[in-house]
């Protein structure tokens, strides 16, 4: 392993290790573009959702909102029947990160925001799960990021040192509240920044395609 301080690296899911997007699933159901984005804005919106990431029941609160919606009923119960059609699949530029950290000894964990019911199939669905040594889920704790118990909940159960471990999400209000607890917060963008950006704090990954003109250009862009 490199001569880092760091311990262990910390994964969002949705957004960093899968490829999580309601348009994946609603693109194939609502044709208009403007009618999708209107029916994930004002129906089916991140704040109704949010429950579910606490634990709510996602088929009942889909059953109470098509309830309040008759004339979009079938398009949300669509959320819960086909949830999984939502993932396009695992990042794998972002697996492979995962795969030469755990390779190279460093401790990887998950951190994310998700039904209890969902985690129990993508955590069937994904090999990358092998490669963790543990998570923290929100519907099975009860809260949520950006929250900053569930933070808590993570450094105390595996033990972590917040100057010894860094956290990557593409929420910014995740990255700022993890920050506020001295962890080392990294925004996800992209798998070869991410590689920049771990590579400059002493973990053992290899620079994005192996050339030193990408890297080169990823820190200019940061």
């Amino acid at each position: 392993m490199a001569d880092s301080m760091i311990t262990t690296v910390v994964f969002d899911l949705g957004g960093v290790l899968i490829d999580w997007d309601p348009r994946h699933l609603y693109r194939q159901l609502i044709a208009d573009p403007a009618d999708l984005e209107d029916f994930l804005g004002r129906i089916c919106t991140p704040q109704w959702h949010a429950a579910h990431d606490l634990g709510v029941d996602t088929t009942q609160s889909c059953r109470e909102l098509a309830g309040q919606h008759p004339e979009h009923a079938d398009l949300i119960m669509a959320w819960a029947d086909r949830g999984e059609e939502m993932i396009a699949g695992a990042l794998d530029d972002t697996v492979a990160v995962l795969a030469e950290l755990r390779a190279a000894g460093v401790r990887c964990l998950a951190l994310s925001n998700m039904e209890p019911d969902t985690f129990v199939k993508r955590r069937r669905r994904f090999a990358f799960f092998e490669l963790l040594d543990g998570w923290v889920i929100s519907g099975q704790e009860g809260v949520a990021k950006p929250s900053r118990e569930i933070f808590e909940i993570l450094l105390a159960r595996f033990g972590l040192d917040p100057a010894g471990t860094v956290f990557i999400d593409d929420n910014a209000a995740n990255v700022a509240a993890a920050g506020k607890l001295g962890v080392i917060a990294i925004t996800f963008t992209t798998a070869a920044q991410l590689r920049v950006q771990l590579g400059d704090l002493g973990l053992p990954v290899g620079p994005p395609a192996d050339s030193a003109d990408a890297v080169s250009a990823d820190r200019h862009r940061s």
